[in-house]
């Protein structure tokens, strides 16, 4: 049996399973340097992880959908009907307080990460026999390996970290259901590598990414979250291992795969002129754009440069500025499984 790339074996090892190890790997050798990171080069920081990593994987989401004319026609309703539900939940939610939105996102948020990884799994166990044995115990390692950490959040308030602000997740503290939760997480995960051991060893085939998908997810989860406790450490992992692999999926299955097939339009552009390095400074373009409104309009915490005071049009402002990212997150659930890809 082959081993299930998504593309093949170097590119997914560097874009799609690599970065939630190299990742964690700068933060062991570096992590004496991460406060002086924060103090002095927090903008970099948030320029590289938030700006170009975090929101331009949200438009990544475009190269799948609205710039693909077979896809927009097919599933013309949804693409313009799902922006406008977002901005109107958004315009109710924050009418009921800021922090009322800001939590309702950072669940959905939350799930639309923990699906991603799921996702991946899926992916790679395409060309796998499937029991439902199979298909249980591997749904339980990819959700234990997020979920337990989220969990140990909500558990923990004393976290120096947020998803987006303060106090967005319900947090109580409770020290005696965290080390049962501790040994259940221990318990699925020895589970699965035991059975996959098991079943390798028997069927002389060990799913390489399929595993490593699941060992990084567990890993950068745990250390981001549980082990460390600070916010750039768990901002790199979490962006990080998220956003890369998701701009490489849209990649290698809709621009390259395009390209490949000799197909006119907007990627056909894209060949001419090198598709990849298009495709991430169109993303770049996008989402310094959109993260310079959100400054201008609305933080005022990395960049800086009205006298006007905007605070008056937040309830409008803010959920019209979330409408990308919104959608990002509900319209994720529709466009993989539409061609059954996960």
């Amino acid at each position: 049996m082959q081993q299930p790339w998504i593309h093949k074996a170097k590119t997914d090892s560097l874009f799609i399973i690599g970065p939630s190890f190299f990742v964690l790997a700068v933060i062991f050798v570096f992590q004496n340097y991460i406060t002086v990171i924060e103090n002095y080069y927090s903008f970099y920081s948030w320029l590289f992880l938030i700006v170009f990593i975090d929101v331009a994987h949200v438009y990544a989401t475009l190269f799948k959908t609205y710039f693909v004319k077979d896809e927009f026609r097919r599933n013309k309703k949804r693409l313009i009907l799902l922006p406008l539900i977002c901005f109107t939940t958004s315009l109710v939610l924050f009418s009921l307080g800021s922090l009322v939105f800001w939590s309702f996102l950072a669940y959905v948020a939350v799930f639309h990460f923990v699906r991603q990884q799921y996702g991946f799994v899926r992916l790679y166990t395409r060309k796998e026999p499937k029991t439902k044995l199979s298909v249980t115990i591997d749904n339980l390692a990819i959700y234990a390996s997020t979920i337990y950490p989220m969990l140990f959040w909500f558990f923990s308030p004393e976290r120096k970290f947020n998803w987006f602000v303060e106090n967005e997740f319900l947090q109580f503290e409770n020290k005696t259901i965290l080390p049962v939760l501790l040994w259940i997480y221990i318990a699925i995960l020895l589970i699965y590598a035991i059975r996959t051991l098991t079943i390798s060893f028997k069927n002389k085939f060990f799913n390489i990414p399929k595993n490593s998908i699941i060992l990084g997810t567990a890993l950068s989860w745990y250390f981001g979250i549980v082990y460390f406790n600070d916010d750039l450490i768990f901002t790199a992992l979490n962006v990080v291992s998220h956003g890369i692999p998701y701009m490489a999926l849209v990649y290698f299955k809709e621009i390259e795969n395009r390209e490949n097939s000799k197909k006119s339009g907007f990627f056909s552009f894209l060949k001419t002129y090198n598709a990849v390095f298009v495709y991430v400074a169109i993303l770049l373009m996008i989402a310094f754009t959109e993260e310079f409104f959100w400054e201008v309009f609305v933080w005022n915490e990395n960049i800086s440069i009205s006298t006007i005071d905007f605070s008056g049009w937040q309830f409008l402002l803010v959920p019209l500025l979330s409408v990308p990212q919104f959608t990002h997150y509900l319209l994720d659930g529709f466009i993989w499984k539409s061609k059954k890809e996960i």
